[in-house]
């Protein structure tokens, strides 16, 4: 049996993305343009590539804020240069 996902109106889908959007805002600080962008792939169901120097909080923001705030699971795959094949 596959689980529906539930059904939001057009005017319900706003209020909700801005209540996300401040519940990471409390985990996540200065980073609101890539936290707005997080939350609409993740109401789109789409896939998130998050590039940025080290430290910067991307894997704080992607998995402790952004999957609990949304109850939904996902995978993070971390790439880094020495993960690469030597060119």
């Amino acid at each position: 049996m596959t689980q529906s996902s539930p059904t939001f109106t057009i005017a319900e889908v706003g209020p909700a993305a801005q209540r996300i959007v401040a519940n990471i805002e409390h985990v996540i600080a200065g980073k609101y343009d890539v936290i707005r962008l997080g939350v609409t792939v993740l109401l789109a169901e789409g896939h998130l590539l998050i590039e940025d120097v080290p430290g910067v909080g991307k894997t704080t923001f992607a998995k402790p804020s952004l999957v609990p705030s949304t109850a939904r699971s996902a995978a993070i795959h971390a790439l880094t240069p020495d993960l690469l094949p030597a060119m």
